[in-house]
């Protein structure tokens, strides 16, 4: 499918790799991984052809069909559904000679061919195959003929993924899938790209994701490209066993054991007989093994312990919240202590962010009670935190301003020494940060919050920017943080290693979610995907119903079922009759001269029964989703 021989690219003077050889074959499945800056991403464009080998070549098949999600996405004023559509260029030519043939009466010949090609590629099902793509990363029916300027830019994103997802590519390139996904968009895409028969080439931080997934790493690192079989756990596996043979790192790695087997065995002795209380110890003694695979990460910091650890830190007592008067969660009561490590779960628009701002007094509840500590001092990070920080300022002064009491006063060193660890050594401490990227304004934003020494960390999706390297270095300092946490986040594997107890979003309510992880996976599927407001809008208006109201719904949801077993119905006739004339259509006998005129019938007659398929399975959707919203 796809090999390197003696590959060397160069960022300027410096090689990022040099003379690499690997091979990936047809039906591999590859994460690639390696620090920032190693090369992932100019070895993806020189696979691309974007960018030239310094040295030595990249050998590909004349007639591979690449895809690749575009992370820049103009506003053009085309319906979201045909956008997606676009990404398979064969269908797209072939409908266009359709339509161009269609006019012509001399062109029957040619048009019964164009028929049979479409036929070959099951073009006829293409518009059902895009909209299925869409409803699994998010989208409702009615966005499908909203153009795709409309859309912001994280779910144009997620346009580009489903485009590319379309284009039956014999080779899928993706550069950090997940990173504007929800966690129900994410397992769907993991199912997905499980059955999909291509190869596929990955670059994520999201190691769960990359677990379900690959059966090979290419890693990058000290200017080489090695190759490892099996899945990112396995990889990290063998690289620690790599590592732990180099002596001069021993000493720093037998230090990380003992502080990761001293958490073990305190979380040992205290955690209940809860499944992820069970999971987490699980994932603990794993860590405690793959630790030497991340001794060389440049980033090492920990938590100091609070000032005070009041009990409880926070209370709320029948409280709601929400926007204006929208109520989005409510009927809350719940009390947060030190030692309390909770992970809020709940599809994409269900609260959790609306939540977690009530819980950081960022929002004022709509009813009930926020009862505090005086001693509360709440770290809350968020995506308007990083929006929060000064461009034309430098990380040193960020940390000397924003970062308490400690900072304000201490002596140079050591706010330098404090920043080191987040990965702004010398003179990257004070450069403006308005050239920074996600990942280093994520990194520093983390830093100030580290700094103000909080006994209540409220994190809201904190991985979004950071690679695997941060994500482990954030996840070891969480295990030993003496406060109350509560994180909203899709990185499962950061869930499954910090957090003792889970909480649902869901319908209006937040309920102790009695199982793990894997538990709520199954949920979600069998749940489906709700119905949820337009991408641009994603607020709920719920309130606890009436018994009218309840009625009303009870009578609906009939109404909805019965017209649901009535489109399936419909579905399953349509769909016999697409058989019966893809038969009568793969007879060669059909495209003989003097058979031309039935020919042309039975194309017309299957564009229509296409035409109403696509109509009807649309529907089947739409009520599919009001049923599950209803119920």
């Amino acid at each position: 499918m796809l090999s390197a021989r003696d590959l060397t690219l160069r960022r300027g003077p410096d090689p990022l790799f040099e003379k690499a050889n690997f091979t990936i074959y047809k039906g591999d499945r590859v994460g690639l991984t390696g620090a920032n800056g190693a090369g992932k991403s100019s070895l993806f464009a020189a696979i691309q052809g974007e960018l030239g080998p310094d040295l030595g070549d990249i050998d590909r098949p004349a007639q591979l069909k690449m895809a690749v999600v575009e992370q820049e996405i103009t506003a053009v004023d085309r319906p979201a559904i045909e956008f997606v559509l676009d990404g398979d260029a064969e269908l797209r030519a072939l409908m266009n000679a359709i339509e161009a043939a269609e006019t012509d009466q001399s062109r029957a010949m040619e048009l019964a061919e164009l028929y049979a090609q479409l036929l070959a590629i099951d073009g006829y099902r293409a518009k059902s195959r895009a909209a299925a793509i869409m409803h699994g990363l998010g989208f409702q029916v009615a966005d499908h003929e909203r153009q795709v300027g409309e859309f912001s830019g994280g779910w144009r994103v997620r346009l580009a993924m489903a485009r590319a997802l379309n284009s039956r590519a014999d080779l899928l390139l993706l550069d950090e899938p997940t990173n504007h996904l929800d966690m129900d968009a994410i397992v769907w895409l993991e199912d997905w790209l499980s059955a999909f028969p291509g190869t596929l080439l990955m670059i994520s931080h999201d190691r769960d994701f990359l677990d379900a997934i690959i059966g090979r790493v290419l890693h990058i690192e000290n200017r080489a490209i090695h190759a490892y079989n099996g899945n990112y756990s396995q990889f990290e596996e063998k690289r620690a066993e790599e590592l732990s043979l180099q002596k001069t790192l021993l000493a720093r790695q037998q230090r990380k054991v003992a502080h990761i087997t001293s958490f073990i065995n305190r979380f040992r002795a205290s955690a209940t007989k809860a499944r992820q209380a069970q999971s987490r110890i699980k994932m603990l003694e794993r860590m405690e093994r793959i630790v030497p695979a991340h001794v060389d990460n440049p980033f090492d910091f920990e938590f100091a312990k609070p000032l005070k650890a009041p009990r409880p830190l926070l209370a709320l007592d029948e409280v709601s919240c929400g926007y204006g008067e929208r109520v989005i969660v409510g009927g809350i009561n719940l009390t947060i202590g030190p030692h309390d490590r909770i992970a809020l779960l709940g599809i994409n628009g269900a609260g959790k962010s609306t939540f977690t701002k009530l819980l950081a007094g960022e929002a004022a509840p709509l009813s009930g009670q926020r009862i505090v500590s005086p001693d509360l001092a709440v770290g809350y990070f968020a995506q308007q935190q990083l929006e929060q920080l000064q461009p034309a300022q430098n990380a040193f002064w960020h940390l000397r301003n924003l970062g308490g009491a400690d900072y304000a006063r201490c002596e140079e060193q050591q706010v330098r020494d404090h920043l080191g660890t987040f990965g702004f050594q010398g003179d990257r401490a004070f450069e403006a940060i308005g050239r920074f990227s996600g990942g280093e304004k994520a990194r520093l934003t983390l830093a100030l919050l580290v700094a103000r020494r909080p006994n209540l960390l409220l994190l809201d999706e904190p991985t979004n920017h950071l690679d695997i390297e941060m994500r482990h270095a954030l996840t070891v300092a969480l295990q030993t943080f003496e406060g109350g946490l509560v994180v909203v986040s899709h990185d499962r594997h950061l869930i499954k290693m910090v957090a003792d107890s889970l909480y649902l979003v869901a319908d209006g309510r937040v309920q102790a979610f009695d199982g793990d992880l894997d538990d709520y996976q199954r949920w979600l599927k069998a749940r489906g995907k709700t119905t949820q407001p337009a991408p641009e809008e994603r607020k709920s208006t719920r309130t606890r119903p009436s018994k009218a109201a309840v009625s009303m719904s009870g009578k609906r949801e009939g109404a909805l079922r019965r017209e649901l077993l009535e489109l399936e119905g419909k579905l399953e006739r349509l769909h016999a009759e697409r058989a019966q004339i893809d038969a009568e259509l793969n007879d060669p006998g059909i495209y003989a001269r003097e058979r031309a005129a039935d020919l042309r019938r039975l194309n017309e007659c299957r564009s229509s029964l296409v035409k109403d398929l696509d109509a009807v399975e649309a529907q089947w959707l739409e009520t599919g989703a009001a049923l599950e919203a209803n119920s």
